[in-house]
């Protein structure tokens, strides 16, 4: 191969393998972990019992509430305050939570929209009343029995935060729906496991996690950005607090089916994700190579790019003429699929599953696609909108 094509192909493979490295370290580091027996914990319980507030963030929920309310009830609901936070709503949202039963706080703020905003704004009136801990679950979600009794043992054992696993509630929905379960699996289920095996901080995944009030005392739930979540957590773990993971209990979330609720929703998290990459990596090792080995983990979180994007760059390495590179490649993507493999064998997940894994070309081709949305994502001045989902009690 003569050398102006072969300097080119190596200088661009290199550049895609060192852009991968951190998710690689991770992606092993995680897989490992969660491939480990968990720790085991003993339930601690405390008397009298500590305050629970449930707090769902709804903006035009007024077709989601009507499931996730009662699957809240029958998790033993009527223990803990259920808040409902009517954000921005035009429907008829306020009137619904109502109905069932919950506490109603309506925020009208055209400015500042979006979930962190409407968060906040709870945060500021609850904190007041003396709760011990709140609960964040999503409007369209539904929780299995013992959702709210172990995460009240968590945080009665003196956590400062926790979060369950998030899973799909509609994984048939269509191939699309089922890589996202494979997906999940792997990012709020085998991920967390790992970090909680090796005594890190699990994160925040938006949905089906709490915070101790001593905590939302001392970080104040200000984030602003489309992935609150992440944002928060950096928040968090920089801090000093570590999120426990309960894997005994979880949150089921609608997933859009197809359509543009598809695009938005990826676009609203890894355009995001861009953001958060772009605003405080650097910092993050700065205050790693000052010593603060604490954080290298929270680092290479955020380093590791969405799976397919990370798939991207380790096949963009393979165009290297370079046998230690296209070695690197290849045993990078053996790992992705190991990791994948592994979520589903520890996290619940079938053989449908599995079988997703054919369409995995196509969605890593629709990422690329994609790309230019998600950079117009990223942008700090990009507007929340929300994920148009299937109306409740639709099949898909």
């Amino acid at each position: 191969m003569p050398d102006w094509i072969a300097i080119p192909l190596l200088a661009a493979g290199a550049v895609a393998a060192l852009a991968s490295l951190p998710g690689s370290i991770e992606l092993l580091l995680l897989t490992l972990g969660g491939l480990l027996p968990a720790r085991n914990r003993t339930p601690v319980f405390t008397t009298p019992p500590i305050r629970l507030a449930v707090v769902i963030p709804a903006h035009n929920e007024e077709l989601g509430l009507p499931i996730c309310l009662p699957s809240l009830r029958l998790a033993g609901a009527l223990d803990a305050e259920v808040v409902v936070i009517a954000d921005n709503c035009t429907d008829t949202t306020a009137q619904v939570a109502a109905a069932y039963g919950a506490r109603v706080l309506e925020r009208h703020n055209l400015d500042l929209r979006g979930k962190g905003y409407a968060l906040d704004h709870a945060f500021r009136i609850l904190l007041p009343e003396g709760f011990d801990a709140f609960l964040i679950v999503d409007a369209d979600t539904t929780v299995p029995l013992n959702f709210l009794t172990a995460m009240r043992q968590r945080f009665a054992a003196g956590a400062a935060a926790a979060q369950c696993r998030y899973l799909v509630r509609n994984p048939s929905g269509s191939i699309r729906t089922r890589l996202m379960n494979l997906a999940l699996l792997a990012f709020n289920a085998f991920r967390p496991r790992g970090r909680e095996r090796w005594g890190l901080s699990a994160g925040i995944l938006g949905n089906g996690f709490g915070l101790a009030r001593r905590v939302l005392e001392q970080v104040p739930y200000d984030a602003s950005s489309v992935v609150e979540d992440l944002e928060y957590h950096l928040r968090l773990v920089t801090a000093g607090h570590r999120v426990e993971f309960a894997e005994e209990t979880c949150v089921f979330g609608e997933m859009p089916v197809a359509g543009a609720g598809v695009k938005t929703q990826r676009a609203r998290w890894e355009g995001g994700r861009f953001r958060m990459i772009r605003e405080h990596s650097a910092r993050l090792a700065g205050r790693v190579l000052a010593g603060e080995l604490r954080l290298f983990e929270p680092l290479l979180e955020l380093l590791l790019l969405p799976l397919a994007l990370h798939v991207v760059l380790l096949l963009a390495s393979l165009i290297a003429p370079s046998p230690e590179i296209r070695l690197y490649a290849l045993s990078g993507l053996a790992l992705v699929l190991a990791h994948l493999l592994g979520a589903v064998w520890r996290s619940g997940g079938t053989w449908r599953d599995l079988a997703a894994l054919a369409a995995a070309p196509a969605y890593v081709l629709w990422k690329i696609i994609l790309i230019p949305t998600l950079l117009r994502s990223s942008r700090a001045n990009s507007a929340w909108v929300r994920t148009e989902r299937p109306a409740s009690g639709d099949p898909k």
